[in-house]
Parts: structure tokens; C-alpha cells; sequence
């Protein structure tokens, strides 16, 4: 398999680092993730995940989460350095490319209204 690995400083792993992600209001979805987008001052992406229980079991949940942390490695050189928090929309997890796919399409949507650094660095980031 191509792709890097998804160790921890990939990881979004803080309340406050959701609570900036969401407090910067960016967001696109399809029919199958929503992503929500925020800057970083890394030079890396970083994944946040949030599934529901709407999502079904946990048997479920976690395959999603597997999915979904597997994309994410597969495509990170693909991706811009921005933290993503994202959820999944449907409840049976679909094909890896499909959500790899998805995934990147939302990305690359946010990366255009985001700026990839901040001009005034944010000192909770460091």
C-alpha cells in the first residue's frame, strides 16, 4: 500500500482543536461526508472523526472510523495542511476509493477558501 503512516501528530485529538475547526464555520459535503475545514500552522493535514450513533452499531461506527482513517493515510500527500474534522452522512460504509474520493473532492473544495497559514500565528496551535 502507498500512503504515509497516521500517527498521533496527524491526529486531531484536543476539545479545543474541534472547537477551532468548528468555530471557523467552513464546511462542504456530498452525499456521503460532511468535512469541516480550519488552518493550521503545520505543514501536514490532521484528522478529527465524529460518528454518530445515527450511524448504526458500533460494530458499525467503527468501521467507519477504520474507513475513513484509511483514506485519510492513503491520500495525506494529496490533501492541504488544514485540520478536518469530519462525518460520515450514510450508514452502511461504502467502498474505500469511493470514500478516498469524497474525501479529497471535499478538500480540495475547502482548500480554496481557506488560506493553507495563517498570517498572525495562533499561539494554542503551537
Amino acid at each position: 500500500m502507498s500512503g504515509g503512516s497516521f500517527s498521533k501528530s496527524h491526529r486531531l485529538l484536543k476539545t479545543a482543536d474541534f472547537d477551532r475547526v468548528f468555530a471557523r464555520r467552513q464546511s462542504r459535503s456530498d452525499g456521503l461526508l460532511v468535512v469541516y475545514a480550519c488552518e493550521n500552522n503545520l505543514n501536514q493535514p490532521r484528522l478529527g472523526l465524529i460518528v454518530s450513533r445515527k450511524v448504526g452499531p458500533a460494530v458499525e461506527r467503527n468501521r467507519w472510523k477504520r474507513s475513513l482513517r484509511e483514506a485519510f493515510r492513503l491520500s495525506q500527500k494529496e490533501l492541504p495542511p488544514l485540520d478536518f474534522v469530519v462525518m460520515p452522512k450514510g450508514k452502511i460504509a461504502p467502498q474505500m476509493q469511493v470514500i478516498q474520493n469524497s474525501l479529497l473532492n471535499l478538500a480540495n473544495r475547502l482548500s480554496k477558501h481557506l488560506p493553507a497559514k495563517r498570517a498572525v500565528a495562533d499561539p494554542e496551535l503551537q
